[in-house]
């Protein structure tokens, strides 16, 4: 919580524990030998208050009473003056409710105004180093819609993280290694071949895209068909060592347009080429959890509750998939000692996160440090029905097409606003629009709101300047308190979204409060008011500028000045 919200909430914490020491020294209450734990919070009804207590409840088995009695002698013994409380009521079976003074709302304007761009960090994680992994698409090919959902997800995640103390690391994980390279390098040999020879067939199982056959043609156009009678390892390697480059830029071009930018491209290959994966192998035997059967080495992934065991080594002496992957997370969490590593990862990992937390266990690495989200599908919409095919290609919409039909703050704002764990709905018509169904647009355009009534106001000599506290205080309608009090929660949403991994709890705060901001301005004439109310409310709405910009400038988001 803020710097004001957090002062009001652990002054009266403290107020009412001195309260209930008071009540027991005049024999109000009996005496105890320790108080439980208790919460304030914000009632959901706000007829009830602005903070509310379970206190009494709480404490009913440590002082044997009704809770309504302990609550009376909370209210009855406690010292408000020095806290942003202005009263107290009991209610119900001994809930007590809060109304906040003036002070408080005046205080969370000044913090904003204070703290500026810096409003709303906080150390929450500070000394808590991250590494983040997300997208890492396969570089065989473009990445789909997924990889756009899974983009936005994780480069914002990062974003709250650093806001809420975390030192973090963005990372790719490029799979350059393994089956998939095989079955590219197979792919573009087939159609380099098939330049020379159309009879030849493509593989069994194989990559058929349009990028393929580009790749092969522009090798040949270098190279003509001075690779056709060299081995086909030799021609494999020389297609594979052209084109990957290539697709690795590109993908790394396609994000920087979808603003991520990343602090390593980790390579599957440097795992082998180092010996961490020949290594982790080792490791793994002398872990006691291993065992050979039938030529093949397995991981007994049935010691920490796996439904079967996993083979690490094929008979053939090549490791599976599975050994890379320890290899890397073994790398994140103790080579490079971060503190907690992050994968986000599509719907089809689900069965993966046991079976890798197992390794981590048999390796001696605490299994919590490592989380793993589980991303879900995402549908695209457009006129209201399913939509597969992009305009330009009419091919399945990848991360570059959706970027040429949709703006980019539109696509990371959308792709934040459900949960990782649901699928989501994307409509493309919803996405370009320019009224206020449009959730970025309708954000976008209380910050260019308030930048517009700041200037019709300079125009007729206007000019917001520092308000004395007594004109603050005249910010006392609903609307205003209301439109503060969501100001003052930004810093505890943003370290709520950082604990639960869930940066969508930011983008529904900056929603709320461009709707409280347009219902306080539809509420509260500015322009007209008595000179001191209006200045007060012309630095309501700097402080609604100042955190609507902030937002978006975590999410990576323009904040247009005019719409």
């Amino acid at each position: 919580m803020s710097q004001i919200s957090g002062k009001a909430v652990s002054g009266l914490m403290q107020e009412i524990k001195n309260a209930l020491n008071a009540a027991v020294e005049k024999g109000e209450l009996p005496a105890y030998d320790k108080l439980p734990d208790f919460i304030i919070e914000t009632p959901a009804d706000k007829s009830h208050g602005d903070l509310a207590t379970n206190a009494a409840m709480a404490c009913a088995k440590v002082f044997r009473q009704p809770p309504f009695k302990i609550a009376a002698a909370i209210k009855n013994n406690i010292n408000l003056k020095n806290t942003y409380i202005s009263s107290c009521e009991v209610a119900g079976p001994g809930f007590i409710n809060f109304t906040l003074s003036q002070d408080y709302y005046t205080a969370v304007l000044r913090e904003i105004e204070e703290k500026g761009e810096d409003y709303g960090r906080s150390d929450y994680g500070k000394g808590k180093k991250i590494l983040l992994e997300f997208v890492s698409a396969n570089p065989t090919g473009p990445m789909h819609i997924g990889n756009a959902r899974g983009g936005a997800l994780g480069d914002c995640l990062a974003s709250v993280l650093q806001a809420a103390g975390f030192e973090v690391s963005r990372e790719f994980y490029v799979n350059d290694a393994g089956n998939q390279i095989e079955k590219f390098k197979n792919s573009l040999e087939a159609r380099y071949l098939q330049l020379f020879d159309p009879s030849v067939e493509m593989p069994e199982d194989c990559y058929l895209g349009e990028d393929i056959t580009n790749h092969a043609k522009a090798f040949a156009e270098i190279h003509g068909d001075s690779y056709v009678n060299m081995s086909s390892e030799q021609r494999r390697d020389a297609l594979c060592d052209y084109a990957l480059p290539l697709n690795i830029q590109k993908l790394k071009t396609d994000l920087e347009k979808y603003r991520i930018n990343y602090d390593n491209w980790f390579l599957e290959s440097s795992l082998h080429k180092s010996g961490a994966v020949a290594d982790i192998i080792e490791k793994l035997k002398s872990s006691g959890h291993t065992y050979e059967k039938e030529g093949a080495l397995w991981f007994k992934t049935t010691d920490f509750g796996e439904d079967k065991d996993r083979v690490l080594v094929r008979a053939n002496g090549i490791p599976t998939y599975l050994v890379p992957d320890i290899a890397y997370h073994y790398n994140k969490l103790v080579t490079r000692g971060y503190d907690i590593a992050i994968d986000v990862l599509g719907a089809d990992h689900h069965g993966y996160i046991p079976r890798i937390k197992a390794s981590m266990e048999a390796l001696g690495v605490d299994p919590d440090r490592l989380d793993i989200i589980i991303m879900q599908m995402v549908r695209l919409i457009k006129n209201g029905e399913t939509y597969k095919l992009s305009k330009r290609s009419g091919k399945a919409v990848t991360l570059e097409t959706l970027l040429e039909e949709v703006p980019v703050d539109a696509a990371r704002f959308i792709f934040n606003m459900r949960e990782p764990n649901t699928q989501m709905d994307f409509d493309l018509d919803l996405a370009v629009a320019e009224d206020s169904q449009n959730p970025v647009y309708y954000v976008q355009y209380a910050h260019a709101r308030i930048c517009s009534i700041l200037k019709a106001m300079k125009g007729d000599g206007i000019v917001p300047r520092e308000c004395t506290g007594e004109e603050l205080s005249l910010l006392s309608t609903p609307e205003e308190k209301e439109l503060i009090s969501h100001l003052a929660s930004y810093t505890a949403e943003i370290e709520s979204a950082a604990k639960n991994y869930d940066p969508t709890k930011i983008t529904r705060f900056v929603l709320e409060l461009a709707s409280l901001f347009h219902k306080f301005y539809n509420a509260c004439r500015i322009k007209g008011s008595e000179e001191g109310l209006m200045q007060a409310r012309l630095a309501l709405c700097l402080s609604v500028k100042s955190v609507i910009k902030n937002v978006l400038d975590m999410l990576k988001i323009t904040a247009p000045e005019s719409m």
